[in-house]
């Protein structure tokens, strides 16, 4: 389903098996989104975004962004001809924000929530 913009959850062990390699000792995946080739992991630590690059996506660039340097976020849900939906994170330090969009096959609202949920602690 990727392949064809439609990206979707991931199930939250499944993304612990796969990125353990990633995580710190008791870290716990509690969401996870696929986005084309790209993974956004919400564990209850950080924000995990892995960056697949290059045409094969064998290189692949890690960013782990504790939730303590959210200074703020945005999203910008699909409207009737612009079918796709926006997540901005901005980063203290820095003036430019993470932008990352979801296709029609995430909720935009269930993202901010859990995005929420961890920014708010």
């Amino acid at each position: 389903m990727a392949l064809f913009g439609n990206a979707h959850t991931v199930d939250p062990a499944q993304a612990q098996q796969d990125y353990a390699r990633l995580l710190g000792p008791g870290e716990q995946v509690h969401a996870a989104f696929l986005l084309i080739r790209d993974t956004i992991l919400f564990t209850d630590r950080r924000l995990i975004l892995v960056d697949k690059q290059g045409i094969t996506g064998k290189k692949v660039e890690y960013h782990s962004v504790p939730y303590r340097s959210i200074t703020h976020f945005a999203v910008e849900t699909a409207g009737t001809f612009d079918l796709d939906a926006e997540l901005k994170i901005w980063i203290s330090g820095s003036s430019v924000p993470i932008e990352k969009t979801f296709t029609k096959g995430v909720d935009i609202y269930e993202v901010q929530a859990i995005l929420t949920q961890f920014v708010a602690k």
